[in-house]
């Protein structure tokens, strides 16, 4: 049975204002790639549940989530305005608006883990999935995916840095009124991205980059340690880490952090 309503938003153009809340589903990112195959949801439309079977994360990994404890949900977007080479863009304003949402409910550092792992110092509290539909020379739609840690207070022991809004701020809080508050910043960043303004998007992403211009331990695909310092991002989203004195970018699954 699906729960249809709208969000309590007064704050928000779009985003939310179309709001599909499922009791349970197997993962909200596939039912709004379904929902896309059989219709055109308005713009901004949201598919949420707090009790996601089989959540999704990137190439292939999940995303655990204990029932009715925390925040699941699917935004529905058409950034026509992105050529298809500028679909990190997407990537880099999501992090910040969850990256924000979250340094607003809790009173420690929040750090962007690169590409979208958002990171309540250093342990992880969100994931973020991506899934976009090209032309040659646009992005048709975009489904962005967030999954949140918000009530939840025990994790599996496979996970390896788990937290919890509520492990962090020792604070219980309400699914419903987070959603629209998270809807809310995702929003004012991405009107930023759609207003053009990419310098200093890039920059706030840096500035809360984790690990950014320290002397780190990572491991590449290939199983090689070696100590490294991140120095930024590439035009295409890949991780920028300095070793030996010389530059090389690193695309995702390439380089795991130590």
């Amino acid at each position: 049975m699906i729960k249809y309503d709208q969000l309590s938003l007064q704050n928000t153009l779009f985003v939310g204002k179309d709001l599909w809340h499922f009791p349970q589903l197997d993962s909200t990112n596939s039912f709004a790639q379904s929902l896309l195959t059989k219709t055109t949801p308005s713009d901004g439309t949201v598919i949420s549940t707090y009790q996601q079977t089989a959540g999704k994360g990137q190439i292939g990994s999940t995303w655990e989530s204990e029932a009715e404890k925390n925040i699941t949900l699917s935004i529905i977007l058409y950034p026509h305005f992105l050529l298809p080479k500028q679909q990190f863009w997407l990537t880099k304003v999501t992090a910040l608006g969850v990256r924000q949402f979250i340094a607003d409910c809790v009173s420690q550092e929040v750090y962007i883990k690169w590409p979208n792992d958002i990171y309540i110092k250093d342990k992880k509290t969100s994931g973020i999935l991506i899934q976009n539909t090209l032309s040659a020379s646009t992005i048709q739609s975009t489904i962005v995916g967030i999954g949140l840690n918000v009530n939840q207070t025990n994790f599996s022991p496979a996970l390896p840095n788990p937290t919890s809004l509520q492990l962090s701020s020792q604070l219980v809080y309400d699914l419903d009124a987070l959603r629209a508050q998270l809807c809310a910043i995702f929003e004012q960043y991405y009107l930023q991205l759609r207003a053009g303004k990419l310098q200093s998007i890039h920059q706030e992403y840096l500035n809360h980059l984790y690990r950014i211009n320290q002397l780190a331990s990572y491991e590449s695909s290939d199983g090689q340690s070696f100590n490294g310092i991140i120095r930024g991002i590439s035009e295409n989203g890949q991780l920028q880490v300095e070793h030996n004195g010389r530059l090389k970018n690193f695309d995702l699954k390439a380089i795991r952090f130590r």
